[in-house]
C-alpha cells in the first residue's frame, strides 16, 4: 500500500504539470486546492513517507512528501521567474539552513534531517503562492480554498461537539493545532472582505473558522484570534475608511455575538472537567526550565526534532520537575521560541524571529504606502495573521508541524507576491515615463536639424 502511495505521489507531479499547462482556464482549481489541502490532506491520506519513523517522539517522523508539494512544484514550473527578487525567500532559506546545520549537533542526525526536508517543502509552497499572488483572481480562488478548508473543519468540530467532545479538534491531532492554523484563515479572509469581496462563500468560511475556534476551547486560539480581529479592523480603517468597511465591521460584530456564547459554554465545560488549578499551566513552566537548561548547555542546539528525546535521555525533564508519566514526558515545551533555541540554537532562533517580524513590517509598510490599492487590505490581513500567530507562539509549539507551516507560508506568499508585483508595476510605469520624453527629444532634435538644414540652404 505504501509503495502504491509513493507511485501516486510521483505520478501526480507530471500529471499536474500537464494539466496546469494544457488547461490555463482550469488553473483556478489548482489555486483552490492549495488553499484547502492543508486542512484536508492528513484526513484524506494525501501524503506519503519515503522514510517512515512513525514511533519517533518528535514532530517530524519521516521523509514525507504530500500532494500539495507536487502541486506547488507544478505551479512553479509553469510560472515565469518565480524565484526572481522574491521577498522573504532568504529568511525562509536561513531558517531551513539553521535546521540543517543542527544536524551536525544532533545525536540522531537523520531525524533532524526530516525537519530540514520539511522546510524545503514549505519553501516550495511559499514560492508557488508568491508566483500567483500578483493576480487578484488567483488570490480569490486561493481564498475560496482556505474558506472551504475552514468550512470542512467547522462541520467536523460541530459534529464532534454534538457527539460529546469537550474540546473539538476537527481532523487535526489537537485543538491547539487547528486553532493556530485558523489564524491564517480568519484574518486574511476578513481582510479580503474589507477589500471589497462580497462572496457569501468567503463569509461562510469566516463564520466556520470562528465556530471551529470556539468549539476547540483553546484559550490561546480564542484570545489571539480576538486580538488579531481588533488589530485588523483598526489598521484597515486607519489606512482607509469606507462605508463598506464599516458594514463588514458591523457584520463581524454580529458574528462574534453568535460565536462568543458558544465559546463561553465550551470553556465552561472544559474547566468543569479539568480546572485550571489542576491543568498543565504549572507543568508548562517545568517544560520551559528544561528547554532553557538545554539551550544554556548547547548554544548551537541539540538538533532539530530532538527535544523530547534529549529532555528525557539527558535528564533535563527530571531536573526541571516534569511529572513522570508518558503524557508529560512525551510533550514538547509550549513555546516555539524556546523549542527553536533548544533544538537549533542561536541561528535557528534569530532566523525564526526575523521570519516573524520582517514580513509584518514590510507588509504594513506596503499597505500604508499604497492606501488606494485594495491589495493593501489583503496584505494587512496576512501580516496581522503572522503577528497574531507570533504572539500565540509564546504559549504554543505546533508552528513546527507542517500543516501550520503550509498555511503560514500561504500568508507569507501573499505578502511577498503582492510586494513583488507592485514593484514590477512601478518599474513598468517608470519605464513608460522615460520612453515618452525620449521620444519627444528625438522629434525635437529632428525638427531642429531640419530647420538648420533649411537655413543653410
Amino acid at each position: 500500500m505504501r509503495i502504491l502511495g509513493i507511485l501516486l505521489i510521483l505520478i501526480s507531479l507530471p500529471a499536474f504539470i500537464w494539466w496546469i499547462r494544457s488547461f490555463p482556464r482550469q488553473r483556478k482549481w489548482a489555486y483552490f486546492a492549495m488553499g484547502i489541502l492543508p486542512f484536508t490532506m492528513s484526513w484524506a491520506n494525501l501524503d506519503v513517507a519515503f522514510i517512515n519513523w512513525d514511533t519517533w517522539p518528535g514532530f517530524a517522523r519521516g521523509l514525507v512528501v504530500s500532494i500539495l508539494d507536487t502541486l506547488a512544484i507544478a505551479v512553479i514550473v509553469i510560472a515565469r521567474a518565480p524565484f526572481r527578487r522574491l521577498p522573504f525567500l532568504g529568511l525562509l532559506t536561513a531558517y531551513m539552513l539553521a535546521a540543517a546545520l543542527s544536524m551536525f549537533f544532533s545525536d540522531q542526525w537523520m531525524s533532524s534531517s526530516f525537519y530540514a526536508f520539511q522546510l524545503i517543502r514549505v519553501i516550495l509552497v511559499f514560492v508557488a503562492v508568491a508566483s500567483i499572488a500578483g493576480k487578484p483572481e488567483a488570490v480569490r480562488w486561493l481564498a475560496f480554498g482556505l474558506a472551504a478548508g475552514a468550512i470542512f473543519q467547522g462541520v467536523v468540530t460541530l459534529d464532534q461537539r454534538l457527539s460529546g467532545a469537550v474540546q473539538a479538534s476537527g481532523t487535526m491531532v489537537h485543538q491547539n493545532l487547528l486553532g493556530l492554523m485558523l489564524h491564517f484563515v480568519t484574518l486574511p479572509l476578513i481582510a479580503l472582505l474589507l477589500a471589497g469581496e462580497r462572496s457569501k462563500f468567503i463569509m461562510l468560511g469566516v463564520f466556520a473558522a470562528l465556530l471551529a475556534v470556539a468549539l476547540g476551547a483553546s484559550r490561546g486560539a480564542v484570545a489571539f484570534v480576538a486580538v488579531g480581529l481588533a488589530l485588523l479592523f483598526l489598521l484597515s480603517l486607519v489606512r482607509r475608511s469606507t462605508p463598506h468597511k464599516w458594514k463588514i465591521v458591523g457584520l463581524g460584530a454580529l458574528v462574534l455575538m453568535v460565536v462568543a456564547p458558544i465559546a463561553a459554554v465550551s470553556f465552561g465545560e472544559r474547566f468543569a472537567v479539568a480546572p485550571v488549578a489542576s491543568g498543565p499551566d504549572g507543568e508548562r513552566q517545568a517544560f520551559e526550565r528544561a528547554a532553557k537548561a538545554m539551550w544554556k548547555d548547547h548554544p548551537m542546539g541539540v538538533g532539530a526534532n530532538q527535544y523530547v528525546v534529549v529532555a528525557n535521555s539527558k535528564g533535563y525533564s527530571q531536573n526541571a520537575g516534569v511529572i513522570w508519566n508518558y503524557r508529560s514526558r512525551s510533550a514538547t515545551v509550549h513555546n516555539i521560541y524556546l523549542l527553536t533555541a533548544a533544538e537549533t540554537g542561536w541561528p535557528g532562533l534569530l532566523a525564526l524571529i526575523a521570519l516573524f517580524t520582517w514580513p509584518v513590517l514590510r507588509g504594513l509598510a506596503f499597505a500604508f504606502s499604497n492606501r488606494k490599492d485594495p491589495r493593501g487590505d489583503i496584505v494587512i490581513g496576512a501580516s496581522v495573521a503572522i503577528f497574531a500567530a507570533a504572539l500565540h507562539c509564546f504559549w504554543e509549539w505546533v508552528f513546527v508541524v507542517y500543516n501550520t507551516q503550509y498555511v503560514f507560508v500561504i500568508s507569507l506568499g501573499i505578502i511577498a507576491g503582492t510586494i513583488r508585483q507592485a514593484r514590477v508595476e512601478k518599474l513598468a510605469d517608470a519605464r513608460k515615463k522615460r520612453q515618452v520624453p525620449g521620444a519627444n527629444s528625438e522629434i525635437s532634435s529632428s525638427v531642429s536639424n531640419s530647420s538648420r538644414s533649411a537655413r543653410t540652404k
